[in-house]
């Protein structure tokens, strides 16, 4: 069974935290991926920043909708995500932008898991663990690799 340790980056490419917007997004081009796992000073894996999340920064801010009763105002949706909104939006760091604690996969998943974990979540990269610690990322062209190997075996 094809599982992701087959397929795999093992050649990390990492950013911190404290990493600039600025220099993960040349990253992401200059490399042609889509995420970057995000590492703190102990090199453990705190969080993941994709495209998705620096494109997050060209959008209009969604003000909330609110309604008054009694000279007070209510707001409609979660203030909550209205900050972690403008968070993303105003971000000069790669904590202001990344996502958090990230759905990460294991060394043995078998390729029909890691495939519906993609399409189900909707996930373009998602950092592999071995023990908790860091050993690689795996993307949709990883999967998509696989069928050309299929294919050629045949």
């Amino acid at each position: 069974m094809l599982t992701v340790k087959n397929i795999m980056t093992r050649d990390l490419i990492t950013v911190s935290p404290n990493t600039e917007i600025a220099h993960a997004a040349k990253l992401l081009l200059e490399k042609g991926i889509n995420g970057i796992p995000v590492v703190d000073k102990k090199g453990e894996l705190v969080g993941i920043i994709c495209q998705s999340d620096l494109i997050a920064q060209q959008k209009r801010l969604p003000i909330p909708s609110i309604f008054t009763l009694l000279d007070g105002f209510i707001p409609l949706a979660s203030m909550k995500h209205f900050e972690k909104a403008v968070q993303k939006i105003a971000a000069t760091t790669v904590a202001d932008a990344m996502t958090p604690n990230p759905v990460t996969v294991q060394t043995d998943t078998g390729i029909e898991e890691l495939a519906s974990l993609m399409v189900d979540k909707n996930f373009h990269t998602l950092p592999v663990v071995d023990e908790g610690k860091l050993v690689g990322v795996v993307g949709k062209e990883d999967v998509l690799r696989t069928f050309m190997s299929e294919s050629e075996s045949r």
